[in-house]
């Protein structure tokens, strides 16, 4: 009997959120050193209740780590673990700062009920902390001529690790913070907090930096994905001198033949047409004339 009990008490983290009325995400990641907000959602009749995160695996077997009721102050940017309530919105968020990997394990957002019968109401996650590097944008785009920002991020254990930048596959590219923690060139510029993040700036891109590149805080690298976009040419507006003007002679339309415009020029012609058959006529009498002699002549002398 003891150990069903046992058992049912292990399978508590595993019952969906949507039988609670409390829930939050199944499962955080965050890097080691870093901090973490946790937003646990509650129903309406809870607004006026206690809440409180613990870590454990069960409710009976939880150790509470911040309660809303706590009379100490309460400050989420220094504070370990703090709670901010907010019964307008029907939430409360957990703050965890400066996790380390010891950190990682189930943890549960709380509602106290306040009764011996009436169990509270909680929701469990599963917290991972880990150390390595992440990256906010694994892929950045930038025009030509412009400039492209990437920020690496790292856990806490490589904070005094040398940072590097390099085109992927070529070990002869890369640009290496000193002990200022910092580089810059005409072309990249690195800058490191010592915080958690190192930022690369590429500058004046151009066409032929777009590529993969690597990311790296000691032994750990994360790959990049740099496209650099053609910059927008306008097309140069050349004005040619005006073509010159022919000048055009606009005629006026003909007039339309009509019977009394065409009986106007029949009139007109009947002179010319009976004086040129009278010269016609008098031409081909004269011809006739004269072939006449001719033909005379010619008889005259053969008799």
């Amino acid at each position: 009997m003891l150990q069903l009990y046992i058992l049912t008490l292990g399978l508590l983290p595993w019952i969906p959120a949507s039988l609670c009325r409390v829930n939050t995400e199944e499962e955080f990641i965050v890097l080691e050193g870093g901090s973490l907000t946790i937003p646990c959602h509650y129903e309406r009749q809870y607004a006026g209740h206690v809440k409180y995160w613990c870590q454990g695996t069960t409710r009976e077997f939880c150790t509470t780590l911040a309660r809303t009721d706590d009379t100490g102050p309460n400050d989420p940017a220094e504070d370990k673990v703090s709670v901010f309530d907010d019964p307008a919105q029907q939430v409360f968020t957990v703050t965890m700062n400066k996790l380390k990997v010891g950190d990682s394990g189930w943890y549960m957002c709380g509602v106290e009920i306040g009764s011996v019968w009436n169990a509270d109401d909680v929701a469990f996650t599963n917290i991972k902390v880990v150390h390595g590097m992440s990256i906010l944008h694994s892929r950045v785009s930038g025009e030509e001529g412009s400039s492209v920002t990437v920020e690496c991020l790292y856990s806490e254990r490589y904070r005094e690790s040398e940072k590097k930048w390099c085109r992927s596959g070529d070990q002869r590219s890369c640009r290496l913070t000193g002990s200022e923690g910092s580089y810059e060139d005409t072309s990249v510029a690195i800058s490191d907090d010592r915080t958690g993040a190192f930022t690369v700036t590429l500058k004046k891109l151009q066409m032929r930096d777009s590529g993969w590149y690597l990311c790296s805080a000691g032994q750990q690298q994360l790959s990049v994905q740099v496209l650099v976009t053609p910059r927008p040419t306008t097309a140069a507006s050349t004005t040619s001198p005006p073509a010159p003007q022919q000048s055009v002679v606009h005629l006026p339309p003909p007039k339309p033949i009509t019977k009394e415009s065409w009986n106007s020029h029949s009139r007109m012609l009947e002179p010319i047409v009976v004086c040129s058959s009278l010269m016609l006529l008098v031409a081909l009498a004269i011809l006739g004339r004269k072939l006449w002699k001719l033909h005379s002549g010619s008889c005259a002398k053969t008799s």
